[in-house]
């Protein structure tokens, strides 16, 4: 009978448990898990991608390498390095590039829009996401490009 009594304890309380880890309430706030790939820039005050249920928020990357420093040669290098370390973490992230709706691209120079054009489109299928690109000031590091992005796991 004690026997008994401890196996019916134990089987309640795993029920519960159980309904306590799988019943999220509507409107409950999604787990975030930061995603920083091997490789990227690290110790950073920011993530390089963000993930929040079923979405995932890419930071402004530059075509740095994982010291920090920009890759030589102008626009073409920059867009190509930065193009791919977006793809690291995407793919970290368990997603692919088809998976990007949406990017904002940040030019140093404006006059570089063509150039940037030429290596940015080999990255993404069809249907390309959707995109803006600004002129800024300046960005950090003195880089002649910026992107982030947002991509949506289609279930």
């Amino acid at each position: 009978m004690k026997k008994m009594s401890r196996i019916i304890a134990i089987a309640l309380l795993l029920s519960t448990v159980a309904v306590v880890l799988l019943a999220q309430p509507k409107g409950a706030p999604e787990r975030m898990r930061a995603i920083n790939p091997p490789g990227t820039p690290q110790g950073l005050p920011f993530s390089n991608g963000l993930l929040v249920g079923n979405t995932l928020y890419v930071a402004g990357e530059q075509g740095a390498d994982a010291n920090g420093k920009l890759v030589p040669g102008g626009i073409g290098p920059e867009t190509r390095e930065t193009l791919e370390t977006i793809q690291k973490v995407v793919r970290e992230a368990g997603f692919q590039m088809k998976d990007v709706v949406a990017v904002n691209v940040y030019l140093a120079d404006i006059q570089d829009f063509g150039e940037m054009n030429k290596v940015y489109k080999t990255f993404f299928p069809d249907p390309k996401p959707t995109r803006t690109t600004i002129q800024a000031a300046r960005l950090v590091n003195d880089a002649r490009i910026e992107i982030s992005a947002i991509a949506v796991m289609h279930q």
